[in-house]
């Protein structure tokens, strides 16, 4: 079946430039692209970069996942695919709202981890609202929650930023 994903809101570009932001999350995509393949088949192969690829293509909906028995394991294994074979790109930001994305996804990994720990720690166990951080780091709101779509640590559930659990 052909799936398309639709991206409308600006911050969405970010999960999909940071797929390929590498070699082993381009070479694991394109793995997931051709064959159903479990969390262990893509850490074997690629490492551990490899299985954070994988959580990170999971956390942004760009994998589905299946259920599937695996020879010589008496329980079924999670087994990833990737779930859109195209993309159709359709919006507009005024330029400072495009500038805080595009700066967000080509974030140097170091600063980005950074400033991704300290939100995590804001977060905390019962989650915090979007406003509170935005306030406390002193950001957009867009930049904020390209932050969070970039992060394999954070998700946004509604005005509510929380700690992803795969």
């Amino acid at each position: 079946m052909r799936r398309i994903k639709v991206i409308n809101e600006p911050t969405e570009l970010v999960p999909i430039l940071r797929a390929m932001d590498s070699d082993v999350k381009y070479r694991v995509f394109q793995k997931l692209s051709e064959e159903w393949v479990t969390l262990e088949g893509i850490q074997t192969e690629f490492g551990d970069e490899g299985k954070k690829a994988l959580i990170l293509f999971e956390k942004t909906k760009l994998v589905e996942a299946r259920w599937q028995q695996a020879e010589g394991k008496s329980k079924p294994v999670k087994a990833y695919h990737t779930y859109y074979t195209s993309f159709h790109i359709n919006t507009s930001a005024p330029v400072n709202e495009v500038l805080d994305i595009f700066n967000v996804a080509m974030l140097d990994e170091a600063e980005f981890e950074k400033m991704e720990a300290r939100i995590y720690e804001q977060v905390g166990e019962n989650g915090i609202f979007l406003g509170k951080i935005q306030e406390s780091e002193d950001i957009s709101p867009i930049k904020l929650k390209s932050l969070i779509k970039r992060s394999s640590l954070l998700e946004l559930r509604g005005h509510r930023v929380e700690r992803f659990i795969p």
